[in-house]
């Protein structure tokens, strides 16, 4: 299984933002935090890098069922979603897959929640 989930489209890098925050929504998702990485990086180490957004994804629900069988697995939330323009101008979109991220955990109890907030994330992607 690969660390996350991830799609080419045809859409635009504007698109994709609006397409991706549409379907994370109707899996229950919010967006808690947004990093604009090539304006960071400009900002902060003068660099140029292509268009670049790591959403910060959080399932409420899913989030609280995790935290009550782990105090700890707030270092691992929110789900990490990315969508970058590609050199060939093509728009990639990827999320993390919670249940290899979760493996590191080692909690037996937390595999059903990684399973459903990775079927989540994975149908977030393939609706793209």
């Amino acid at each position: 299984m690969s660390y996350c989930f991830t799609k080419i489209t045809p859409l635009s890098y504007e698109q994709a933002l609006l397409k991706v925050q549409e379907e994370l929504k109707k899996e229950g998702f919010g967006i808690l935090t947004e990093v604009d990485v090539k304006e960071t990086l400009h900002k902060k180490i003068n660099v140029d890098f292509r268009r670049y957004k790591i959403l910060g994804a959080c399932n409420p629900s899913l989030a609280h069922q995790a935290l009550q069988v782990e105090s700890r697995i707030g270092t691992m939330l929110p789900c990490n979603v990315i969508v970058q323009e590609r050199e060939d101008g093509q728009t990639e979109v990827s999320a993390i897959n919670p249940q290899e991220s979760m493996k590191t955990v080692a909690n037996p109890l937390l595999e059903p929640i990684g399973k459903q907030v990775a079927t989540k994330l994975q149908a977030v992607i393939e609706r793209i």
